[in-house]
């Protein structure tokens, strides 16, 4: 079976033979979150501290009315940031909020979804509305079955595994079969579809070339006769070049001595070795005492 690893949104898997989802890309944007100081006071402006999620357009106006009266009310505190994005209290104090995905949050509230670890000064990343930490993050990934190591950028899926783009090679050539037809062999060994042929495809008895598939097709036909292979166009009588399959007009084989031969030759063949055994001189017959 022949199909392709590619950007395309259809392809099959040669061993299920089910539909292989397209390439992803499941790095999202790698952040960092920033310190409030006084040196640094300029949080977000205040439509962009309210919580995420998805909201009605009257809840949201509602939501940001209750931020800005909060806000307005805490003018007079020097120590004032904002409002927290998590918590929904003020952050005042030097050293106790930060900054990140254009929000404010208080340190202690700008946590890692899954271990718990506080992500301000750290690199960390947004999945979905989920935060995580470099070492969580890169714990939901892929790993790449060529090489164990886990998938960062795009991801390529064929044959029911996940592999880096460059690490999806021909096992003969390794060549990159990244958008480009491949098979499998009955070891589910990935190969180009040119290594594959020479690799398993048999040779023809009578020109001793591969029989592989016209350019532009997937199938052929292999004619197997006295324990041989022939191209279908090589399956001729040896003595006139008579077609002798019936995709060809053929009317079949008919062998003698390891020959193949159309009826006619056959035929002619067998009247000459009957004519040469007749014109052989007799021998006496003699008895034995």
């Amino acid at each position: 079976l022949i199909t392709m690893a590619s950007r395309t949104p259809v392809r099959l898997d040669p061993v299920t033979g089910k539909k292989i989802p397209p390439p992803v890309s499941p790095k999202p944007v790698r952040m960092t979150a920033t310190r409030l100081t006084k040196a640094n006071p300029r949080p977000p402006p205040p439509s962009l501290q309210s919580s995420g999620g998805m909201k009605s357009t009257e809840e949201e106006l509602d939501a940001l009315t209750d931020l800005l009266v909060k806000n307005l009310e805490n003018t007079g505190d020097p120590d004032f940031f904002g409002m927290c994005s998590k918590c929904g209290q003020k952050v005042s104090g030097e050293g106790t909020g930060c900054t990140a995905m254009e929000k404010l949050f208080h340190i202690k509230c700008f946590l890692c979804d899954k271990c718990g670890c506080q992500l301000t000064g750290k690199v960390f990343y947004k999945v979905e509305e989920e935060v995580f930490c470099e070492a969580d993050y890169l714990d939901t990934l892929e790993t790449c079955w060529a090489c164990n190591k886990r998938i960062t950028e795009r991801i390529l899926r064929a044959t029911g595994k996940c592999f880096h783009p460059d690490c999806f090679v021909c096992e003969v050539c390794s060549k990159k079969l990244d958008g480009i037809q491949f098979t499998v062999d009955n070891f589910n060994i990935i190969h180009c579809i040119e290594d594959y042929y020479r690799k398993y495809s048999p040779r023809c008895a009578a020109c001793n070339q591969l029989i592989v598939p016209e350019e532009g097709q997937e199938e052929t036909v292999r004619i197997v006769s006295m324990n041989k292979d022939f191209h279908v166009k090589c399956y001729v009588c040896e003595d006139c070049s008579a077609p002798l399959s019936a995709e060809k007009g053929g009317s079949g084989c008919y062998p003698l001595d390891n020959h193949l031969l159309c009826q006619d030759c056959n035929a002619i063949r067998v009247q000459k070795m009957t004519a040469e055994l007749d014109s052989r001189p007799a021998r006496p017959l003699t008895t034995e005492l």
